[in-house]
């Protein structure tokens, strides 16, 4: 199943983008690794989209989440460190850790109207290393694997709105035989770069709307339940 990153019968004169916003911890020491930033940012997407505040009617997040999933699915992924991450801590959010990386999830707003307390956070130049001689991570039984196309170059900050992505149709999209335990089992996530090893009728592919770094239409990433 490929997916675009706009959600059908959307007008193309759309007047209001919203965007969801992720905010990656980003100190000095320890500097968090790519992968592990993906990782969690995939996991921040799936808490909100299931949190209690997100799917009871009038909930904190409800009637945001359902005015962004009927436009384009943007996610925008801002940075922060020290105090400026500390004041995110005030606005509603959910947040999940992988390694030294965390990742704040917010509600979704209008292209124009971000957060106060998010508006001065850095969006664009977030691109961090892995550890030398890191290998693939190891599949893990219930998990999302999710895998970057290894012929398209990202940031991290790209590629963690496209991680998002993926781990959103995945969850809206694949069955609920295979995403029942994934939520049961806390939403564990293996990101990798390689070619979708799933058939296309078991994964759901990312093909990006070419905002920023990639052209319209590039298949980013592909997941899928491998085990």
């Amino acid at each position: 199943m490929t997916h675009p990153t706009s959600a059908p019968g959307v007008p193309p004169g759309e007047d209001e983008p919203w965007s969801l916003s992720l905010v990656v911890r980003v100190e000095r020491d320890p500097l968090p690794a790519h992968t592990d930033v993906l990782v969690a940012a995939a996991r921040a997407v799936v808490l909100l989209l299931t949190d209690e505040r997100t799917t009871t009617p009038g909930g904190e997040f409800a009637d945001a989440v359902a005015a962004w999933r009927g436009r384009r699915i943007r996610k925008i992924t801002r940075r922060a460190r020290g105090v400026k991450w500390e004041r995110t801590a005030a606005l509603a959010h959910v947040e999940a850790c992988s390694g030294d990386a965390a990742v704040r999830a917010f509600a979704p707003h209008p292209r124009d109207a971000v957060p106060e307390l998010l508006r001065p956070l850095q969006v664009g130049g977030l691109d961090l290393p892995d550890p030398e001689g890191a290998g693939a991570p190891p599949a893990v039984q219930g998990a999302l694997t999710i895998r970057l196309c290894p012929d398209v170059a990202m940031s991290t900050g790209k590629a963690a709105a496209q991680v998002g992505h993926a781990a959103q149709l995945a969850w809206e999209r694949l069955p609920a035989a295979l995403t029942s335990p994934w939520a049961t089992g806390g939403f564990s996530v293996r990101v990798l770069t390689g070619a979708p090893v799933l058939p296309a009728g078991a994964r759901v592919d990312v093909r990006d709307g070419g905002f920023t770094e990639v052209p319209p239409g590039t298949v980013t990433a592909s997941a899928g339940f491998e085990d």
